[in-house]
This record gives structure tokens, C-alpha cells and sequence, in this order.
């Protein structure tokens, strides 16, 4: 239990609620707090420990583990003074890691400015993975790394089966890294294959490079 990892969601809509459900069914211990008793009532069973309460009272957040989570999610709808106000208690409270649900830009920049780590904006960050995935359906995963590289899971183009990997030179010809190759039948996990790597159908890469990169790669057939 030592190693449990402990994780404060305040605020129970429908983005803190999920986040919460999802890390209690990590193996997280999750405590979170909302005014709403019907929210706290939905996930007493499911949660760690729920709390009642108002976020916006210093008095209330001062009784939750803020200085003892791994991290604190701020999650309370559209009000920016309301999250604004929760993220300083917290950050003066103790917490050491702060992930607010965001409103807008200049939301986001006055929370980091309060020394909040992350700002997350769900519907920005859903809608643009949705049209990628659109985009360029052969693409399975997406993953930033920075603000320059993404690792992406995609699978073998059609026009590369048969080849081997240093045939390809993809790292020369495209900028582009191969980290990994899965077999789809099997799950078999190839890391950081070799020249000889032979591509065949049903795989899927583990690539890391540069967006403009990595688009040329999704784009071919």
C-alpha cells in the first residue's frame, strides 16, 4: 500500500468524475470533493473517500491530503474565478502538483502563473485527436512528447511490407525513428528493431519524429 498512489479530484461533473473513476480503476486511492451530494452519493462506492463540501472555502480544502497526493485535479465547470480561486488555495495548501480543467487561453495563463502544472482543455484536446484520427484512420495512437516530437502508433504502410528497415532508411528519408514494432495476431513487441527487420501485414509501428514528419509518414499508402 506504500506505493498506492494518491490522487485529490475536486470538483465531480462529468470530466473530474471520469478522471476519478479511471484512476480509482488504476489502483489509485481517490479523494474528491463537490458540493453536489448526488455526485458524492454516485461515487461513494467506487471512490477511496468523497467529501462534501464547497471547494471555494479554504476551510473545506484544508481537511483533504492536498500536501500528500501525487497530484490535485481542479475540475469546476466554466467558472474561471471559481477554479482560479480553488488552484491558489490549493497551491498555498500544500499541493505540489496542480492540473486545472481549463476555460479559455487567458484562463490557462493566469493558472500558470498561480504555478499550475498543467491546464488541460478536454474538448480542444478530444476534437482535435478526433480529426486526426480522421484524417489519417491508419494512425492508432497519438502521443506529444514536446512541443517539437509525438510518438505515434500506426500501422505498416501497405507500401513498405517486405522491406526491411534498412532498406527503408526511414530515419534518412522521412526523419523519423522506429522505436518499436507490435505483431497485431500475436502482441509480440519488437523494441528498437534492427536493419534486418523484415515489415509484414498485421503490424503496427512505434514512431517518434517531428510532426511535418510524422504526416508524411501517415500519408503514405
Amino acid at each position: 500500500m506504500g506505493n498506492t498512489k494518491h490522487f485529490v479530484i475536486i470538483g465531480l461533473g462529468s470530466f473530474g468524475a471520469a478522471v476519478a473513476e479511471r484512476l480509482a480503476q488504476n489502483g489509485c486511492r481517490v479523494t474528491g470533493i463537490d458540493a453536489s451530494r448526488e455526485r458524492v452519493e454516485s461515487l461513494k462506492e467506487r471512490l477511496y473517500e468523497v467529501v462534501i463540501g464547497d471547494a471555494r472555502q479554504r476551510e473545506a480544502l484544508k481537511h483533504l491530503p492536498l500536501a500528500d497526493a501525487n497530484a490535485v485535479v481542479v475540475s469546476l465547470g466554466e467558472d474561471i474565478a471559481q477554479s482560479l480561486l480553488v488552484a491558489l488555495h490549493a497551491k498555498e495548501l500544500g499541493a505540489r502538483r496542480i492540473i486545472v480543467k481549463g476555460v479559455n487561453e487567458d484562463h490557462g495563463k493566469i493558472l500558470k502563473s498561480l504555478g499550475v502544472e498543467r491546464v488541460v482543455f478536454p474538448e480542444v484536446e478530444i476534437g482535435r485527436g478526433l480529426a486526426d484520427r480522421l484524417t489519417w484512420p491508419n494512425v492508432l495512437d497519438f502521443l506529444p512528447i514536446d512541443p517539437d516530437y509525438s510518438l505515434v502508433e500506426i500501422t505498416v504502410p501497405d507500401s513498405l511490407i517486405g522491406k526491411t528497415l534498412g532498406q527503408l532508411d526511414v530515419r534518412k528519408q522521412l526523419g523519423v525513428w522506429v522505436v518499436g514494432v507490435k505483431d497485431v495476431m500475436t502482441t509480440h513487441l519488437e523494441m528498437f528493431p534492427d536493419g534486418d527487420f523484415k515489415f509484414e501485414v498485421d503490424q503496427m509501428l512505434l514512431v517518434v519524429g517531428k510532426q511535418p514528419d510524422l504526416d508524411r509518414l501517415r500519408e503514405m499508402r
